[in-house]
């Protein structure tokens, strides 16, 4: 398989040639998004935008941020008429607070998740919504080991791990 990114340094041609499924897939997650007319919605790791233009489509104030300055750049170009800004997962900040952050095919990246939990929720106003899908290599298996250390007791679930 063709390396798509090395460290932070992405192929955008490439990324859009050949990889166009990792957004095509996450057009579905748009309709549990829902975008209304006038709602601010970032999308966190929007790559090189096609999934930004589909909320801009719906009629919400969007902008799309990336940790890689290829991926904006792409997006720019791709899309002038939003707002695309470089930023990370784990530290970003908006002018206002949001109505939804939007993220596909993005966190399962991100080492510090709780650094990026903690900017989206941040992030929202109150009742905001928070719409993602990720997942990656051996992100299941993960899941799977996780799930069998479990603990059920009273009919519920507990997931703390041993050593928490």
């Amino acid at each position: 398989m063709n390396n798509i990114s090395t460290s932070n340094n992405w192929d955008t041609s490439l990324y859009e040639d050949k990889h166009a499924f990792v957004w095509q897939y996450g057009e579905d997650l748009l309709q549990l998004l829902n975008p209304q007319p006038g709602e601010s919605i970032l999308d966190l790791g929007c790559g090189t935008g096609q999934l930004t233009e589909k909320i801009a489509q719906a009629g919400a104030e969007v902008m799309g941020v990336d940790h890689a300055p290829a991926m904006i750049e792409k997006a720019r170009q791709n899309y002038p008429h939003i707002r695309f800004d470089v930023a990370d997962a784990r530290n970003f900040q908006v002018d206002k607070p949001l109505d939804a952050v939007f993220s596909n095919a993005v966190l399962h990246w991100v080492k510090q998740a709780d650094s990026a939990i903690a900017s989206i929720h941040k992030s929202l106003k109150p009742g905001g919504r928070f719409v993602a899908e990720f997942g990656g290599k051996g992100n299941v298996k993960a899941i799977g080991r996780r799930r069998r250390r479990c603990r059920f007791s009273a009919g519920r679930r507990s997931w703390a791990s041993a050593g928490r």
